[in-house]
């Protein structure tokens, strides 16, 4: 019998090699060239959604480059074999995406400015050979092309047949480049390695016309990490997991992401989609309709609104009009009342009090701004 508090050595060391069998892995030296390769044969798959968070400058690639052409040692990457002779890249995408941008076969569309297939990196910011800035891998002469080609990198391969969650983890405590990523970044890179759906399902939902309208105040930077992706993940979390949040924001749309995508989990969250899609819809149509684009924004002195995105604002009135959504219908419905009763929710000095101060990230106080606003509309619907 294992004892999980007290475990013997013996025990210990029959868990670890238990784990570690979980874990099928081997190393391979590979050419530059050779990845560049399968990269264009789609061989090499990185996905779109991890190919948006290249974000090393132009200085930073030029540097990378110019290492390789001093054969300075560089870090490994990581991939899975998704199938027998077909890798998928998990971690490296700063180096490998910089070499094929320099060799003029990246495709990034989703970038912005976006890359091309056929744009060819400048190198800019060298700052051993200083020779090399204005120059492109067409400027080489050809000993320097054949170099950089066969230039080799240590890969750490996660055979196809290992566990799942055992990926999973093993990305999660990868060094990813050493680029800071937003927590929905790394939640929309690491849990499809569970399972794709739900994180396919978040995505489909911030491009909802309506929910879009809501958070136009959200910034392009927030936008670029993913911040509206988060904002549909919160949305879920606090409405179908409230019993379950205490302190730490981050820690619980983690574990609500994980334990909705993973069956496997113990603890596993039954969610329906189609019913869950339909409300989402509601929801944002009744707050588009009538606080529109001013959702998540102040109300200033003489019924004006501006300021910056407010994430209380967000959660608060989002998640109050979906307490009362079962007495929303749309044939019959007072969306000039709404209106009136939401713009005086945002006017409210209780209101204001209720998501201004200390102690915001607690059960408490989020219940009631939720519970503010359901309460206002409870008397209309």
């Amino acid at each position: 019998m294992f004892d999980s508090e007290n475990p013997s050595p013996e025990q210990l060391l029959e868990a670890t090699d238990l784990k570690r069998k979980r874990a099928e892995t081997k190393s391979l030296d590979v050419s530059l060239n050779e990845l560049a390769d399968m990269y264009e044969a789609n061989e090499l798959k990185i996905r779109p959604e991890f190919q948006r968070l290249f974000r090393w400058s132009e200085s930073k690639q030029s540097q990378f480059i110019e290492s390789l052409l001093l054969e300075m040692p560089i870090p490994a990457v990581f991939i899975i074999e998704i199938e027998e002779g077909k890798w998928e890249l998990i971690d490296g995408l700063q180096r490998l995406s910089t070499f094929l941008h320099y060799r003029g076969q990246l495709e990034a569309p989703d970038l912005d400015p976006p890359i091309r297939k056929g744009d060819k990196l400048a190198l800019t910011g060298c700052d051993i050979l200083e020779e090399l800035n204005g120059t492109s891998y067409d400027d080489l002469p050809l000993a320097l092309q054949i170099r950089l080609k066969r230039s080799f990198l240590r890969v750490e391969a996660i055979r196809q047949d290992t566990d799942p969650h055992f990926r999973y983890y093993m990305f999660k405590r990868l060094n990813t480049g050493g680029e800071l990523l937003s927590e929905q970044e790394v939640r929309n890179c690491t849990i499809r390695l569970l399972d794709e759906k739900f994180n396919a399902f978040l995505i489909e939902l911030s491009r909802n016309d309506d929910f879009k309208t809501c958070i136009s105040s959200l910034t392009e930077d927030r936008r670029r990490m993913m911040g509206d992706v988060e904002l549909v993940l919160r949305f879920f979390a606090f409405k179908n997991n409230f019993s379950e949040f205490r302190y730490d924001v981050r820690a619980f749309l983690t574990d609500y992401m994980e334990r909705v995508s993973d069956n496997s989990n113990e603890n596993h969250i039954k969610f329906n989609y189609p019913k869950e899609r339909l409300e989402f819809g509601k929801i944002f149509k009744v707050l588009a309709v009538t606080l529109g684009e001013n959702t998540c924004i102040r109300c200033l002195e003489d019924d004006r609104y501006g300021g910056q995105f407010l994430i209380h604002h967000f959660e608060a009135l989002s998640l109050g009009v979906a307490k009362v959504a079962d007495r929303i219908n749309d044939s019959d419905f007072p969306w000039a009342d709404i209106k009136d009763k939401l713009a005086d929710v945002k006017k409210d000095p209780e209101f204001r009090e209720l998501i201004t101060g200390g102690g915001q990230n607690s059960p408490g106080p989020y219940k009631k701004k939720i519970d503010f606003v359901s309460e206002k509309l409870r008397s209309l619907l």
